[in-house]
């Protein structure tokens, strides 16, 4: 993938996403989609993620998240430009 292909995006998801295997159903996601980056619980009970991919495959994140999973009820999906490129997709502790 070359550097016009490579984009990288920060997402704060609002709504019922704690509790409900949101994190999971994201790194699910973004195994599928070939994402990197990662995703973590909030202290205020939102979600906070950082993507890395292709255009397409970080388009169709995010519409994932603003889905969620079926337990899910995502009020607020805010994207944001991000830095930096990750290795691998993780699941990280609460921050």
């Amino acid at each position: 993938m070359s550097v016009n292909e490579y984009v990288s995006r920060h997402l704060i998801v609002r709504g019922r996403v704690q509790g409900v295997g949101y994190r999971n159903y994201i790194a699910y996601k973004a195994g599928v989609l070939h994402i990197k980056g990662w995703v973590r619980n909030r202290i205020d009970g939102s979600v906070e993620a950082v993507v890395n991919g292709s255009p397409e495959a970080v388009a169709e994140i995010i519409e994932c998240a603003k889905r969620g999973p079926r337990a899910a009820e995502v009020t607020a999906v805010d994207v944001s430009p991000a830095e930096g490129r990750h290795e691998e997709f993780i699941v990280r502790p609460t921050g």
